[in-house]
Protein backbone atom coordinates (compact mmCIF):
# COMPACT_ATOMS: atom_id res chain seq x y z
CA UNK A 1 0.00 0.00 0.00
CA UNK A 2 1.24 3.46 -0.55
CA UNK A 3 2.97 5.20 2.21
CA UNK A 4 0.91 8.17 3.79
CA UNK A 5 2.17 11.35 5.49
CA UNK A 6 1.87 12.07 9.02
CA UNK A 7 1.10 15.86 9.55
CA UNK A 8 1.13 16.83 13.07
CA UNK A 9 -1.06 19.80 14.33
CA UNK A 10 0.03 22.78 15.71
CA UNK A 11 -2.57 25.18 16.44
CA UNK A 12 -1.90 28.33 17.73
CA UNK A 13 -4.47 30.49 20.14
CA UNK A 14 -2.98 33.64 21.72
CA UNK A 15 0.70 32.50 21.10
CA UNK A 16 -0.02 29.10 22.57
CA UNK A 17 0.28 25.88 21.20
CA UNK A 18 -3.77 24.11 21.89
CA UNK A 19 -6.31 21.83 20.78
CA UNK A 20 -9.98 22.46 20.49
CA UNK A 21 -13.03 20.43 20.33
CA UNK A 22 -14.71 20.41 17.40
CA UNK A 23 -13.37 24.05 16.63
CA UNK A 24 -15.16 25.38 19.72
CA UNK A 25 -12.14 28.17 21.20
CA UNK A 26 -13.59 28.06 24.61
CA UNK A 27 -12.63 24.51 24.62
CA UNK A 28 -9.17 24.71 24.26
CA UNK A 29 -6.47 22.34 26.05
CA UNK A 30 -2.86 24.46 26.36
CA UNK A 31 -0.37 21.75 25.43
CA UNK A 32 2.87 23.84 24.87
CA UNK A 33 3.46 27.40 26.22
CA UNK A 34 6.61 27.34 23.27
CA UNK A 35 5.05 26.89 19.66
CA UNK A 36 8.49 26.86 18.84
CA UNK A 37 10.39 24.06 20.83
CA UNK A 38 6.63 21.75 20.40
CA UNK A 39 7.66 22.41 16.54
CA UNK A 40 11.39 20.87 17.18
CA UNK A 41 10.06 17.84 19.14
CA UNK A 42 7.92 17.12 16.10
CA UNK A 43 10.97 17.61 14.16
CA UNK A 44 13.13 15.23 15.89
CA UNK A 45 10.66 12.87 16.10
CA UNK A 46 11.14 12.01 12.59
CA UNK A 47 7.93 13.55 10.70
CA UNK A 48 8.20 14.97 6.83
CA UNK A 49 5.79 17.99 7.33
CA UNK A 50 4.36 20.29 10.06
CA UNK A 51 0.62 21.19 9.73
CA UNK A 52 0.37 24.86 11.21
CA UNK A 53 -3.30 27.08 11.63
CA UNK A 54 -3.66 30.26 13.46
CA UNK A 55 -7.05 29.84 14.77
CA UNK A 56 -7.31 33.44 15.88
CA UNK A 57 -6.68 34.61 12.24
CA UNK A 58 -9.42 31.97 11.20
CA UNK A 59 -11.91 34.32 12.77
CA UNK A 60 -10.09 37.58 12.50
CA UNK A 61 -9.85 37.11 8.67
CA UNK A 62 -6.27 37.92 9.29
CA UNK A 63 -3.28 36.96 10.40
CA UNK A 64 -2.74 37.37 14.57
CA UNK A 65 -0.13 34.59 15.33
CA UNK A 66 2.45 35.96 12.98
CA UNK A 67 5.17 36.07 15.93
CA UNK A 68 4.49 32.30 16.99
CA UNK A 69 4.38 31.58 13.34
CA UNK A 70 7.83 33.45 12.35
CA UNK A 71 9.37 31.64 15.34
CA UNK A 72 8.57 27.94 14.37
CA UNK A 73 9.57 28.39 10.78
CA UNK A 74 13.06 30.00 12.27
CA UNK A 75 13.27 26.96 14.70
CA UNK A 76 12.69 24.29 12.44
CA UNK A 77 13.55 22.79 8.59
CA UNK A 78 10.60 20.64 8.25
CA UNK A 79 8.23 21.91 5.10
CA UNK A 80 5.44 23.71 6.97
CA UNK A 81 1.96 24.12 5.70
CA UNK A 82 0.03 27.00 7.06
CA UNK A 83 -3.45 27.94 7.41
CA UNK A 84 -5.96 31.03 9.18
CA UNK A 85 -6.58 34.01 8.26
CA UNK A 86 -4.98 34.26 4.80
CA UNK A 87 -7.32 36.32 2.50
CA UNK A 88 -5.17 37.95 -0.16
CA UNK A 89 -2.63 37.74 -2.74
CA UNK A 90 -0.60 39.66 -0.36
CA UNK A 91 -0.80 37.39 2.77
CA UNK A 92 0.03 34.55 0.34
CA UNK A 93 2.78 36.46 -0.69
CA UNK A 94 4.02 37.57 2.42
CA UNK A 95 3.91 34.00 4.33
CA UNK A 96 5.78 32.20 1.40
CA UNK A 97 8.42 34.87 1.53
CA UNK A 98 8.73 33.87 4.95
CA UNK A 99 9.56 30.59 4.76
CA UNK A 100 5.95 29.13 4.41
CA UNK A 101 6.07 26.25 1.69
CA UNK A 102 2.36 25.79 1.42
CA UNK A 103 -0.44 28.10 2.34
CA UNK A 104 -3.62 27.40 2.88
CA UNK A 105 -6.79 28.81 1.82
CA UNK A 106 -9.99 27.61 3.93
CA UNK A 107 -13.01 30.56 4.20
CA UNK A 108 -10.87 32.21 1.41
CA UNK A 109 -11.47 29.61 -1.18
CA UNK A 110 -15.20 28.73 -0.18
CA UNK A 111 -15.81 32.99 -0.52
CA UNK A 112 -13.66 33.44 -3.06
CA UNK A 113 -12.82 30.91 -5.88
CA UNK A 114 -11.06 33.12 -8.09
CA UNK A 115 -8.33 33.63 -5.51
CA UNK A 116 -7.11 30.44 -5.74
CA UNK A 117 -7.28 30.33 -9.09
CA UNK A 118 -5.11 33.27 -9.73
CA UNK A 119 -2.39 32.17 -6.27
CA UNK A 120 -1.97 28.66 -8.08
CA UNK A 121 -0.78 30.44 -11.02
CA UNK A 122 1.55 33.16 -9.62
CA UNK A 123 2.92 30.47 -6.50
CA UNK A 124 2.50 27.03 -8.40
CA UNK A 125 2.92 23.92 -6.23
CA UNK A 126 2.53 26.25 -2.93
CA UNK A 127 -1.28 26.37 -2.56
CA UNK A 128 -3.46 24.32 -0.31
CA UNK A 129 -7.37 24.25 -0.13
CA UNK A 130 -8.87 23.72 3.33
CA UNK A 131 -12.35 21.95 2.89
CA UNK A 132 -13.90 21.90 6.58
CA UNK A 133 -17.36 20.14 6.73
CA UNK A 134 -19.83 20.00 9.09
CA UNK A 135 -22.86 17.04 8.06
CA UNK A 136 -21.13 17.35 4.63
CA UNK A 137 -21.45 21.39 3.92
CA UNK A 138 -18.65 23.64 4.14
CA UNK A 139 -18.04 25.60 7.21
CA UNK A 140 -15.66 29.47 7.32
CA UNK A 141 -14.86 31.94 9.39
CA UNK A 142 -12.98 29.16 11.87
CA UNK A 143 -16.04 26.75 11.65
CA UNK A 144 -18.21 29.69 12.83
CA UNK A 145 -20.11 29.46 10.44
CA UNK A 146 -21.70 26.72 7.78
CA UNK A 147 -22.72 27.41 4.39
CA UNK A 148 -25.53 25.94 1.93
CA UNK A 149 -22.60 24.48 -0.60
CA UNK A 150 -21.64 20.56 -0.56
CA UNK A 151 -18.23 20.40 0.17
CA UNK A 152 -17.43 17.82 -2.76
CA UNK A 153 -18.73 20.83 -5.05
CA UNK A 154 -16.49 23.37 -3.66
CA UNK A 155 -13.98 20.76 -4.21
CA UNK A 156 -14.44 19.91 -7.59
CA UNK A 157 -14.52 23.53 -7.89
CA UNK A 158 -10.90 23.42 -7.72
CA UNK A 159 -10.16 20.31 -9.61
CA UNK A 160 -7.89 22.06 -12.44
CA UNK A 161 -6.70 25.01 -10.59
CA UNK A 162 -3.34 23.47 -9.75
CA UNK A 163 -4.06 22.73 -5.89
CA UNK A 164 -1.48 20.50 -4.66
CA UNK A 165 -3.91 19.37 -1.73
CA UNK A 166 -7.32 19.66 -0.49
CA UNK A 167 -7.55 19.36 3.25
CA UNK A 168 -10.92 17.76 4.23
CA UNK A 169 -11.42 18.11 8.01
CA UNK A 170 -14.83 16.55 9.38
CA UNK A 171 -15.24 18.97 12.12
CA UNK A 172 -17.78 16.89 13.99
CA UNK A 173 -14.65 14.76 14.98
CA UNK A 174 -12.16 17.05 15.14
CA UNK A 175 -9.86 16.96 18.38
CA UNK A 176 -12.45 14.12 19.54
CA UNK A 177 -10.35 11.55 19.48
CA UNK A 178 -12.99 8.95 18.10
CA UNK A 179 -11.66 8.47 14.71
CA UNK A 180 -11.56 10.12 11.38
CA UNK A 181 -14.89 9.51 8.83
CA UNK A 182 -13.25 7.18 6.84
CA UNK A 183 -16.22 6.47 4.60
CA UNK A 184 -16.77 10.40 4.26
CA UNK A 185 -12.79 11.35 3.27
CA UNK A 186 -13.04 8.13 0.95
CA UNK A 187 -16.09 9.07 -0.81
CA UNK A 188 -14.80 12.64 -1.39
CA UNK A 189 -11.53 11.85 -2.53
CA UNK A 190 -13.29 9.30 -4.84
CA UNK A 191 -14.50 11.86 -6.66
CA UNK A 192 -11.37 14.05 -7.06
CA UNK A 193 -8.01 13.61 -9.01
CA UNK A 194 -6.71 16.48 -6.78
CA UNK A 195 -4.62 14.26 -3.38
CA UNK A 196 -6.49 14.75 -0.39
CA UNK A 197 -5.20 15.06 3.31
CA UNK A 198 -7.13 13.61 5.89
CA UNK A 199 -7.78 15.65 9.42
CA UNK A 200 -10.29 15.27 12.10
CA UNK A 201 -10.64 12.77 14.85
CA UNK A 202 -7.68 10.39 14.88
CA UNK A 203 -7.58 9.00 18.32
CA UNK A 204 -5.37 5.51 17.54
CA UNK A 205 -2.61 4.02 15.83
CA UNK A 206 -5.68 1.46 14.90
CA UNK A 207 -8.02 4.80 13.17
CA UNK A 208 -4.34 5.53 11.58
CA UNK A 209 -4.61 1.82 10.02
CA UNK A 210 -7.78 2.33 9.58
CA UNK A 211 -7.18 5.01 7.42
CA UNK A 212 -4.66 3.76 5.58
CA UNK A 213 -6.23 0.32 4.65
CA UNK A 214 -9.33 2.54 3.13
CA UNK A 215 -7.12 4.80 1.04
CA UNK A 216 -5.39 2.04 -1.00
CA UNK A 217 -5.88 3.21 -4.48
CA UNK A 218 -7.42 6.53 -3.92
CA UNK A 219 -5.69 10.04 -3.82
CA UNK A 220 -5.67 10.08 -0.09
CA UNK A 221 -2.09 10.97 0.82
CA UNK A 222 -1.75 11.59 4.29
CA UNK A 223 -3.39 12.59 7.37
CA UNK A 224 -3.61 15.52 10.25
CA UNK A 225 -2.92 14.29 13.93
CA UNK A 226 -3.15 16.48 16.72
CA UNK A 227 -4.69 15.80 19.84
CA UNK A 228 -4.07 12.21 20.03
CA UNK A 229 0.47 12.96 19.58
CA UNK A 230 -0.25 15.14 22.55
CA UNK A 231 -2.15 13.03 24.70
CA UNK A 232 0.05 10.06 24.05
CA UNK A 233 -2.38 8.28 22.32
CA UNK A 234 -0.16 7.81 19.06
CA UNK A 235 3.39 7.42 19.62
CA UNK A 236 5.46 9.05 17.29
CA UNK A 237 7.62 6.38 16.31
CA UNK A 238 4.51 3.55 16.15
CA UNK A 239 2.91 6.00 13.57
CA UNK A 240 5.80 6.85 11.31
CA UNK A 241 6.52 2.87 11.34
CA UNK A 242 3.22 2.08 9.88
CA UNK A 243 2.56 4.64 7.48
CA UNK A 244 6.20 3.90 5.96
CA UNK A 245 5.34 2.15 2.85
Amino acid sequence: MTALTIYPAIDLKDGQCVRLKRGAMDQATVYAADPAAQARSWEDAGFAWLHVVDLNGAFAGRPVNADAVRAILAAVTLPVQLGGGIRDMAGIDAWLEAGVRRVILGSAAARNPPLVLEACRTFPGQIAVGIDARDGFVATDGWAKTSSLPATELGLKFEDAGVTTIIYTDIGRDGMLTGLNVEQTVGFAARLTTPVIASGGVGSLDDLETLWRAASGTRIEGVIVGRALYDGRVAPGAALSLFSG
